[in-house]
C-alpha cells in the first residue's frame, strides 16, 4: 500500500516537473520571440527619408558590419542582429565597399539592402587635353591614387605593355578624357590607368571600323593631340588637321607651338625666340614631320579630326583671340594675318 502511494507520488512530481518545464519552455520562447520581435520591428536613430554612407572594409564579420550599422546609427546593435542576419539566409551576402543606405528601415530591411546595395560612384571628369602629370594630379588630389605612382606607371615600359601597347615609352596620349564612375575600392594608379586606356581602346574601335585602309594608332594619336591643343573651337578641328596633313605631304614643318611648350620643362607661359629654336624631340618648328609623341591626351572629336582631316588648301593659321584661327593659303597672307592680329593682341594687352 505504502509502496503505491509512493508511486503516485513521483509521477505526481514527475507531472508537476514536466508542466513547469513546458510552462517555462512556453515562456522562454514567448519572451524570446518577445525579445526578437520587439528588436525586428524597431529601427536606428537616422529618420526616414534620410540616407547614411557606411564603409564596410574588406573582410568584415557580421559582428563589425553589425557595430558598424549601429555606430551610423541605421540599426541598434546587439546580439539579436547576428541571430537576424543569420536566420534571414543573407548574413554571407553582406557587402563590402562604400554604400549609402535609407534611414528609418526596420534592421531586415537593412540587412536586405546591404546585401543587395550598389557601391556609391564618385564621378571624376577627364577632359580633353590635359598632359598625363596634370591627370594625376586630377586622381592624385581626389584622394584616388598616388600622383608619382600615377606618372611612373605611365612611363612603365613592362606596365604599357601588359595593357597591350608594345613598343611605347609612355601612356601620354591614350588616357582617354572621359567622366568615370569610382567607387571606394578603386582606389590605386594600377586600377585607374587601365580604365583609362580600355576607354581609349573602345572609342578607338569605334572610330576606325569604317575605315578599310591601314592606320597608324601612334601617328594619328600625335597629331590629335596637336590638334586638340590647337583648337578652341569644335568645328576647326578637322580643319586644322587638314593644314597640318597639307604641311606634311610638302615635308614642311608644322610649326606648332604646343609641340615647343611640351618639351620645354617649367614654361613660364610665354614662348621665346629663343625656345622656338631650340631642339627638343618636340620641338616642330626644328623638326621634321610629327614630334616623338603625343603632347596630351585628346578627345575622341580630335581623334575624329586627324582620322577624316579637311580637304582645304590652307597652309596656315593664326589664332584670332578669341578662340577661333585665321586660315590661309600662302606664306604672304599668313604673316599678314599674324601682323594683324599679334598688333590687336598687343593693344588687348597693354588696355
Amino acid at each position: 500500500m505504502i509502496e503505491r502511494e509512493d508511486n503516485r507520488e513521483k509521477k505526481s512530481i514527475i507531472k508537476r516537473t514536466v508542466l513547469w518545464a513546458v510552462l517555462f519552455l512556453f515562456l522562454l520562447a514567448a519572451f524570446s520571440a518577445t525579445w526578437m520581435g520587439l528588436y525586428m520591428a524597431g529601427t536606428g536613430t537616422v529618420l526616414p527619408g534620410k540616407a547614411v554612407t557606411v564603409n564596410i572594409p574588406k573582410g568584415s564579420s557580421v559582428k563589425t558590419i553589425g557595430h558598424i550599422l549601429g555606430k551610423a546609427g541605421l540599426i541598434t546593435y546587439d546580439q539579436r542582429f547576428l541571430l537576424l542576419a543569420r536566420f534571414s539566409g543573407y548574413s554571407g551576402r553582406l557587402q563590402a565597399g562604400e554604400f549609402r543606405l535609407k534611414g528609418g528601415n526596420k534592421p531586415g530591411d537593412v540587412i536586405r539592402e546591404l546585401a543587395f546595395a550598389r557601391p556609391v560612384q564618385h564621378p571624376v571628369t577627364v577632359i580633353e587635353g590635359l598632359r598625363a602629370r596634370e591627370i594625376a594630379e586630377l586622381f592624385g588630389g581626389g584622394g584616388w591614387c598616388d600622383m608619382a605612382d600615377f606618372v611612373s606607371l605611365t612611363e612603365d615600359r613592362a606596365f604599357i605593355e601588359s595593357l597591350g601597347f608594345a613598343g611605347l615609352s609612355s601612356l601620354e596620349g591614350y588616357l582617354f578624357p572621359d567622366t568615370y564612375l569610382l567607387t571606394a575600392e578603386m582606389k590605386g594608379a594600377e586600377k585607374i590607368i587601365p580604365m583609362l586606356v580600355h576607354r581609349f581602346r573602345s572609342v578607338w574601335r569605334e572610330l576606325v571600323s569604317d575605315i578599310d585602309h591601314e592606320i597608324s594608332m601612334e601617328k594619328t594619336v600625335i597629331l590629335a593631340s596637336m590638334v586638340e591643343k590647337e583648337a578652341a573651337v569644335a568645328n576647326e578641328r578637322a580643319l586644322i588637321a587638314g593644314v597640318f596633313a597639307n604641311r606634311l605631304a610638302r615635308g614642311m614643318r608644322l610649326q606648332s607651338d604646343p609641340t615647343v611648350v611640351y618639351g620645354v620643362e617649367n614654361f613660364s607661359g610665354k614662348i621665346t625666340r629663343k625656345q622656338l629654336r631650340y631642339p627638343t624631340p618636340y620641338n616642330t618648328y626644328t623638326l621634321p614631320g610629327l614630334p616623338v609623341g603625343p603632347i596630351c591626351n585628346p578627345g575622341k572629336e580630335s581623334l575624329r579630326a586627324a582620322l577624316h582631316p579637311a580637304e582645304t588648301k590652307y597652309f596656315y593659321f593664326v589664332a584670332k583671340n578669341d578662340g577661333t584661327h585665321q586660315f590661309s593659303k600662302s606664306l604672304t597672307n599668313h604673316n599678314r594675318a599674324v601682323r594683324k592680329y599679334q598688333r590687336k593682341k598687343k593693344n588687348k594687352d597693354v588696355k
